[in-house]
């Protein structure tokens, strides 16, 4: 068995203006620099044997922080990215509604939204592989995973044998450093926290 501390990225500008940021690669504000620090506060008597980070600087920043208090760094794995919103991204919720109103009515029932970029399932299809290939790497240790909503919602879903769509309606909110536990085995998750 492996657990795995997922835990999402510290606030960017983006997120304090509701902007869908998919691939985009905003850095953490100051209010995310000091989220990022709390966090490593938090997590800084829990044993950790390794960290990992999406590549976007959102991820790794907030990762670089809490593995600092374990004397370690980060290894970024692009797998973790976050979904890749197509057209959608940089985009307020507002304007997206103003421009793709039917993709918007689609999304906000939980089904898919943007046109382009990648689906919830293309994302969890490789987020899920990921997470799989570090728990065999780590097997009876615990490790951080630094990533994003999509990616937990993903995790999440398989814990609780829900699909995506239903993760995304029914599960709790994702705050910038949200922390959920998993434990890994033989590809299969439950969630532990």
């Amino acid at each position: 068995m492996t657990e795995i501390l997922l835990a999402r990225h510290a606030e960017t500008d983006w997120n304090r203006d509701n902007r869908f940021q998919g691939h985009a690669d905003p850095p953490l504000n100051e209010v995310g620099r000091a989220q990022a620090e709390e966090l490593a506060a938090t997590l800084a008597r829990e044993p950790i044997a390794a960290v990992y980070s999406s590549t976007f600087r959102r991820a790794l920043e907030t990762a670089e922080t809490v593995a600092a208090r374990h004397e370690l760094a980060p290894l970024t794995v692009e797998a973790l990215r976050e979904v890749d919103v197509g057209s959608w991204q940089g985009l307020t919720r507002a304007q997206v509604e103003s421009r793709f109103p039917e993709q918007f009515r689609r999304w906000l029932d939980c089904g898919p939204g943007w046109e382009d970029g990648e689906t919830h399932e293309q994302m969890g299809e490789r987020v899920l592989a990921a997470l799989c290939e570090l728990a065999h790497r780590h097997p009876h240790e615990r490790i951080l995973v630094m990533t994003h909503g999509g990616p937990i919602r993903a995790a999440l879903a398989r814990a609780e044998g829900i699909s995506q769509s239903e993760a995304r309606r029914t599960g709790p909110a994702l705050g910038n450093c949200f922390v959920a536990g998993l434990a890994i085995v033989d590809s299969n998750f439950r969630r532990i926290d």
